[in-house]
């Protein structure tokens, strides 16, 4: 599918091309990516960013404006080889483990708090359940940054990746809201947060999650260029 939609940009680039210059950028860039396992696809995501730049009214359509703004094929062959070695499993085992390590770590505080008397420990759980909404945040910052590694990591491939690593990553997250809604764990261990706004806001806020991500990947997607 990747190849199919890589041979259409590049039959649809060609019938765009009006100057030498994005000519001559394409094929030294087709060079020094060498036999990079993603080529077609970030020769594809570059013919866009310079058919883009291209139509601004400021730049001149030179060879140089194009390697000022975007790179010279050898700088941006360097940063893909670099990134040669971070694979779809590896982003998404990464995020799947931190996410789960998140709920690994709230448990552990939760039964610590409720069944030892450490005197940090109920400091800390003090603190965090008088400011739910900053938990709410950081949570939430947490899934703007998988979008945004995975559009930077893999440009416009990584919308696949992002769907198949969020998919995997929110199952913690499905299986507390089940065992809260249907009662399964004691709700006075997880008093003040456990009450009717808090919990509405929790279902919410895993609805809006994939929006959140995607946001993060459009965002770090323009950051790879």
């Amino acid at each position: 599918m990747a190849s199919l939609r890589a041979s259409y940009e590049q039959s649809h680039w060609e019938k765009r091309i009006v100057t030498r210059a994005d000519k001559q950028f394409v094929q030294e860039l087709d060079q020094a990516l060498g036999k990079h396992p993603e080529k077609q696809q970030i020769i594809a995501e570059y013919r866009s960013h310079v058919y883009d730049l291209m139509q601004e009214e400021d730049v001149k359509e030179s060879y140089e404006e194009i390697v000022k703004r975007l790179g010279t094929p050898e700088e941006i062959a360097a940063i893909w080889q670099g990134e040669a070695n971070v694979t779809p499993k590896k982003m998404q085992l990464l995020f799947v483990v931190l996410n789960i390590l998140i709920f690994l770590g709230g448990i552990f505080l939760t039964i610590v708090y409720n069944v030892y008397e450490v005197e940090w420990i109920e400091v800390l759980w003090q603190r965090l359940t008088a400011v739910p909404s900053i938990l709410i945040i950081v949570y939430t910052a947490f899934w703007g940054l998988l979008g945004y590694e995975i559009g930077k990591e893999f440009g416009s491939g990584g919308l696949k990746i992002l769907r198949k690593t969020f998919t995997y990553a929110v199952i913690p997250n499905i299986v507390l809201m089940y065992l809260i809604v249907f009662k399964l764990i004691p709700h006075q261990w997880f008093q003040p947060f456990l009450n009717g706004p808090f919990i509405i806001v929790c279902i919410l806020l895993t609805v809006v999650l994939f929006p959140i991500s995607w946001i993060g990947y459009r965002w770090g997607r323009k950051a790879s260029v």
